[in-house]
C-alpha cells in the first residue's frame, strides 16, 4: 500500500498550537494567573546616539507565531478563549512597515492591528495583576508601567522546561533551518578552497544563506589557521594568511524563528595529517550522535566524548599517557575545554538545560566540567547539538606545563599541529523513540544528492 502523505505545515502548526495552549493553561494554574501576555519586544536605542540596536524578538513570543520582525506587538492567551495577536503596523514613511500577518497560522488567532505601540493596552486584559507577562522590562505599557513584564518563576519554569520537547511542527522548522545552513556551509567551503579571506568567506556564507548577520541566529565563527584555537573567534580577518592550512566554520541559519547550529573543519591539504585528524574526530562525533537516545544522561555523552577525543590524541602521538589517564588527570580538558553541546530550538542555546523538573531545580554539571550547557536526561522530542572539539590553545597548554603535567605530552607533535588551530564538528540531532535523527547529516546528504 502507498504510504500516507506527510502532514502539511498547516496541520503541524495546528497541533503545535494545541500543545502550547495546554502548556499555557497548566503554567497559569501553577502561577495563579488568568492570562498569559507576551510582548514581542521593543527597539532599544544606543546610548548617546539616535540609532537602535539590532532588534531581537522575545523567544516566548515567537514560540507561538512565526513573526521575528514585529516589535511593539503583543500576544494574549486566556484558557478557553481564542488567542489574540495585537500586531503593530505603524504609519511610517521612514521605515518599511511590516506586512500584515499571513500564512496558515493566522486562522487560529484573533488579530488586532494597531498603529501606535501604546494602542496595545486597550486590547490587553483589563486587570494587569491577573496576567503573567513574559518579556523585557522595556516592553512595559500603561500608567506607571501597569503592564510591566513580571516573568513569574512558576510560569517561566514550566514553559521553559517543556520547550525542550519539540513538536513535529518545530522539528519541521528546525529541519528547514538546517537545510539553509548546510547550503551556506557548502558555499563557505568553496570560498575557502578559492583562497578567500575570513571576511570573504563570511560574505559568501550570508549570500548563500540569504540572511545577513542580524538575521542569522548567532555571529558567524569563520577561522583560518591558528584562529581556530579561539573558541568564539568572530574578528573576520580581511586578508587570508599565507600559507593557508585550515578552516573552521561555526555558523547557523534561521527559519521561522528556529535555529540551526553547525560546525565543520577543513584542511587545505586533504591528503595530509591534519585531514586525518579531522577524519578521526568526525568518526568519534558520529558515535556520540548515535548516543542521542531516550533515557540517556546527556552528561554521560560529554564524559564519553572526553575519552574518545583523548584516544584521538593518543593515536596521533600527542599523548604519552593513556587516554584514561589523560581524562582522569584533566589533561584532556586542555584540548577539549568546552561542553559537548546544548539544546537548540527557538534559541541557539535553548533554555532549561539544567532544569530538574517543570517546577524548578537544577541538575548539576559533572565535577570539573564547568562549561557544559545541558545536564538533562534525553527524551523523545529533545533536539541537541553534538560538538566535540580538539584545539591547540597556547594558554591552556602553558597551564598544563605550569601544573607539572608537561611530561604527559609530546611537545614536538603539539608544535606540528599548533599552526592548524583546532577542530570542531557539530550536528543538530533529534531524540526519538528509536534511532536519533541527525538533521545536519540529513541535510548534507540531501544537498549532495
Amino acid at each position: 500500500m502507498p504510504s500516507s502523505p506527510a502532514p502539511s505545515i498547516a496541520a503541524l502548526y495546528a497541533d503545535h498550537l494545541t500543545a502550547l495552549l495546554a502548556r499555557a493553561a497548566t503554567a497559569l494554574e501553577r502561577g495563579g494567573f488568568d492570562h498569559l501576555v507576551v510582548p514581542s519586544g521593543t527597539l532599544h536605542q544606543q546610548v548617546f546616539d539616535d540609532r537602535d540596536y539590532p532588534y531581537a524578538v522575545n523567544p516566548q513570543f515567537k514560540a507561538w507565531v512565526p513573526l521575528t520582525r514585529a516589535p511593539g506587538s503583543w500576544l494574549v492567551v486566556t484558557p478557553g478563549a481564542r488567542p489574540k495577536l495585537v500586531f503593530l503596523q505603524p504609519r511610517d514613511y521612514w521605515h518599511v512597515v511590516p506586512d500584515a500577518p499571513s500564512g496558515p497560522w493566522v486562522e487560529h488567532f484573533e488579530i488586532v492591528v494597531i498603529r501606535k505601540p501604546e494602542d496595545a493596552q486597550a486590547h490587553l486584559p483589563k486587570n494587569a495583576a491577573r496576567c503573567a507577562i513574559l518579556g523585557e522590562a522595556q516592553s512595559a505599557l500603561g500608567h506607571y508601567g501597569a503592564y510591566r513584564p513580571n516573568n513569574p518563576q512558576a510560569v517561566v519554569d514550566y514553559l521553559d522546561y517543556h520547550r525542550a520537547f519539540k513538536t513535529p511542527y518545530e522539528i519541521a522548522m528546525l529541519r528547514r533551518a538546517s537545510q539553509r545552513a548546510v547550503g551556506a556551509h557548502r558555499a563557505a567551503e568553496r570560498a575557502f578552497r578559492a583562497g578567500a579571506s575570513e571576511f570573504g568567506i563570511h560574505l559568501a556564507y550570508c549570500q548563500a544563506a540569504g540572511q545577513d548577520a542580524n538575521e542569522l541566529p548567532y555571529g558567524n565563527i569563520v577561522a583560518l589557521d591558528r584562529h581556530a584555537a579561539v573558541l568564539h573567534y568572530t574578528e573576520l580577518g580581511r586578508v587570508a594568511p599565507d600559507p593557508v592550512r585550515s578552516f573552521l566554520i561555526d555558523a547557523g541559519a534561521s527559519h521561522a524563528g528556529y535555529a540551526a547550529d553547525i560546525t565543520r573543519t577543513y584542511a587545505h591539504d586533504t591528503a595530509g595529517e591534519f585531514q586525518a585528524m579531522i577524519d578521526a574526530v568526525d568518526a568519534a562525533q558520529r558515535t556520540m550522535c548515535a548516543q542521542v537516545r531516550a533515557g540517556v544522561d546527556y552528561r554521560q555523552i560529554h564524559l564519553d566524548a572526553h575519552l574518545a577525543l583523548a584516544r584521538v590524541l593518543r593515536e596521533f602521538g600527542i599523548l604519552r599517557i593513556t587516554a584514561e589517564e589523560a581524562v582522569a588527570t584533566g589533561v584532556s580538558a586542555a584540548f577539549f575545554p568546552h561542553g559537548v553541546g546544548h539544546g537548540i530550538g527557538l534559541q541557539v542555546h535553548d533554555v532549561a538545560g539544567f532544569a530538574a523538573s517543570d517546577a524548578g531545580g537544577t541538575i548539576p554539571r559533572p565535577e570539573g566540567h564547568p562549561y557544559l550547557r545541558l545536564t538533562r536526561t534525553l527524551a523523545p522530542g529533545m533536539v541537541v547539538t553534538i560538538e566535540p572539539g580538539l584545539y591547540f590553545i597556547d594558554m591552556l597548554l602553558d597551564d598544563l606545563k605550569a601544573a607539572g603535567k608537561g611530561a604527559a605530552l609530546d611537545w614536538e607533535r603539539i608544535d606540528a599541529f599548533r599552526p592548524y588551530g583546532g577542530i570542531r564538528i557539530e550536528d543538530d540531532v533529534v531524540c526519538t523513540d528509536g534511532a536519533p535523527v541527525n538533521l545536519t547529516r540529513e541535510a548534507w546528504a540531501h544537498a549532495a544528492g
